[in-house]
C-alpha cells in the first residue's frame, strides 16, 4: 500500500507491505532498495508514537 499523504508532484512516497510476522517499508521511487524490515509491534509502536497517541 503506498502513502495517502504526498505531495501532488509525484514526490516522496512510501510503500508499505506487511506480512503476518513482518512489515516491509520502501521509497516508491527506489523500488529495489534500500527497504527496511520491522516485526509487527515494533510497527504498531511507531505508528502510535507518529501518530501522538502514546510518548517516549
Amino acid at each position: 500500500m503506498k502513502s495517502s499523504h504526498r505531495a501532488g508532484d509525484g514526490g516522496q512516497c512510501v510503500e508499505v507491505a506487511p506480512t503476518d510476522a513482518l512489515v516491509h517499508v520502501r521509497d516508491s521511487r527506489r523500488t529495489t532498495g534500500p527497504f527496511l524490515t520491522v516485526a509487527r509491534p515494533q510497527w504498531t509502536a511507531f505508528l502510535r508514537i507518529a501518530a501522538g497517541t502514546i510518548e517516549l
